[in-house]
């Protein structure tokens, strides 16, 4: 039942996906992290399927990028494409540090993220109008391993403050348990990877370590550590750079 609970916490967090109430305790917070890729694992299987009726169907490109950039954000309601839009309003104020961090907090949206995410979504949907039902294991491992790395971002990355929901959820979370499912998650990512389309699987995993390289850098440098708002920047990179390498490059070869 505690699995359970951590599982329901997950999910009614970072996804629209119905859930059972339960109670937000530290102790049925502690292995909710454990769980958070099976919400990318939910994503990819939604759009895998929505790639498949294209398919069958055969919708335009136009239909098919369009939606399928929207089924994302439907699934997980967007939260992580909200600290995308704070992280690019706190980085186009040129504030100090101290600045930007109140910034991400400021419930106003302000012109840059605007931008930022309309141009988002036209790549995505671009790089979608492309995707076809075949490629839908490794476009759900791309979901699934943005994730995995955000989870274990938040258990071992230094944070900018000591509130807020990511560090909330760092200090409850069991690091040992939140590490060994998290590679696990990535294992599992990477053997779909080389199996559906083995090179460009390969350079998408090697793309998704580079993002990983670059978060830690980029948080650190400019926020003095990562935040909820920098991990749903981090997300949403990640999966537009591995889908990217994953439909372009793996559609060529298939």
């Amino acid at each position: 039942m505690r699995l359970m609970r951590a599982i329901a916490i997950a999910f009614s967090t970072y996804s629209r996906i119905p859930m059972p109430r339960v109670n937000w305790s530290e102790e049925n917070q502690r292995y909710s992290m454990c769980f958070f890729p099976l919400i990318g694992l939910a994503v990819g299987l939604v759009l895998w399927l929505w790639l498949w009726l294209c398919d069958l169907w055969a919708l335009g490109a136009f239909v098919r990028g369009a939606l399928g950039a929207a089924l994302p954000l439907l699934v997980s309601g967007g939260i992580h494409m909200d600290g995308f839009m704070d992280t690019l309003d706190a980085m186009a104020s040129w504030q100090p540090r101290e600045k930007r961090l109140e910034i991400l907090k400021d419930v106003h949206t302000g012109a840059f993220a605007v931008m930022g995410c309309g141009a988002y979504l036209l790549v995505m949907a671009g790089v979608l109008s492309e995707a076809r039902a075949g490629q839908g294991l490794a476009i759900a491992a791309c979901f699934v391993l943005s994730r995995a790395l955000s989870a274990l971002a938040l258990v071992w990355f230094p944070k900018a403050r000591k509130g807020g929901m990511l560090a909330g959820f760092a200090r409850t979370a069991k690091e040992k348990a939140v590490t060994g499912a998290c590679c696990a998650y990535i294992a599992l990512c990477a053997v779909a990877f080389l199996c559906a389309q083995p090179l460009s699987g390969a350079l998408a995993l090697a793309a998704a370590g580079l993002c990983v390289a670059y978060y830690f850098f980029f948080s650190r440098k400019y926020f003095g550590g990562t935040t909820g708002d920098i991990a749903g920047w981090f997300l949403q990179i990640s999966e537009l750079v591995t889908l990217g390498v994953t439909v372009l490059i793996g559609g060529r070869l298939l």
